[in-house]
């Protein structure tokens, strides 16, 4: 099996797989293959050659970590095979070694794909109305298992490596990924005005190491934030109206998954 990285701004991540060598993938990442993989989707069990146990109970873990219910497993039959999985938006993907030492948490859309060993599973939900971030929360995704799992981050990507008792403070949407050994605390600020923040006040993430973390400079709720003024609604002239419908119908499609 061999992973390529091709791109830069938009990159595509491809995966060469000799005959039954697979991968596994959340339900819909998908961007194109050859003719001899064989997909099979299903809520977890050891469908197309291994992967994430746990059948419907472990489906359902991946979804309160954001995650999907299904999971594609992408098998190369009768000779060497390709799958290939797109980043959505301007950023960076590369991959992590996962083992029984430690895993990783990563926000809830940036595991991309994986080695069968790969088991993607809930990391924590915490519910508030974050002002930008959005009403959903604080999600994270748990990579644990045995293997090596790509992961798709937007934007920037900052890595620090935080010794023991050192600690960060970051803004929810900005935190893309960290080491299982890193200590973490959703913590509000008070006193800042809910016109802004929402009801909730406005919350950081105290990052605490020690390990490693990997922050992205451009969450998607906040870029959704940032283009809304330019996405204006019945608009009478033709020209805006359908470029704003066709923005819409993409963002829609985006954040249809509860970005």
């Amino acid at each position: 099996m061999r992973g390529e990285i091709k791109g830069t701004t938009m990159p595509v991540l491809e995966m060469w797989l000799e005959p039954g060598e697979s991968v596994i993938s959340t339900h819909g990442e998908l961007s194109w293959m050859t003719p001899n993989m064989r997909m099979n989707t299903t809520t977890g069990g050891s469908g197309g050659g291994g992967g994430v146990k746990g059948g419907l109970l472990s489906g359902l873990k991946r979804v309160m970590g954001g995650g999907s219910l299904f999971v594609t497993h992408y098998e190369a039959v009768g000779g060497p095979g390709n799958v290939s999985f797109a980043a959505k938006v301007p950023g960076r993907i590369f991959p992590v070694e996962i083992s029984s030492a430690g895993g990783y948490l990563v926000h809830r859309h940036g595991w991309l794909c994986g080695t069968p060993g790969i088991v993607p599973t809930v990391g924590l939900q915490q519910s508030f109305r974050a002002g930008l971030y959005g009403k959903d929360g604080f999600i994270l995704q748990r990579l644990e298992g045995q293997g090596t799992a790509w992961v798709e981050l937007s934007g920037e990507v900052i890595n620090y490596e935080l010794a023991a008792g050192q600690s960060l403070l970051v803004h929810p949407g900005h935190v893309g990924m960290f080491q299982d050994s890193v200590s973490f605390q959703v913590t509000q600020v008070q006193g800042l005005s809910n016109v802004f923040f929402g009801g909730d006040g406005y919350h950081l993430v105290a990052l605490s190491g020690p390990g490693q973390i990997w922050l992205q400079s451009m969450p998607l709720p906040l870029l959704a934030h940032a283009i809304s003024p330019y996405l204006g609604e019945g608009s009478s002239q033709v020209a805006p109206a359908v470029s704003g419908g066709i923005a819409g119908a993409v963002l829609g499609d985006m954040f249809g998954r509860n970005v």
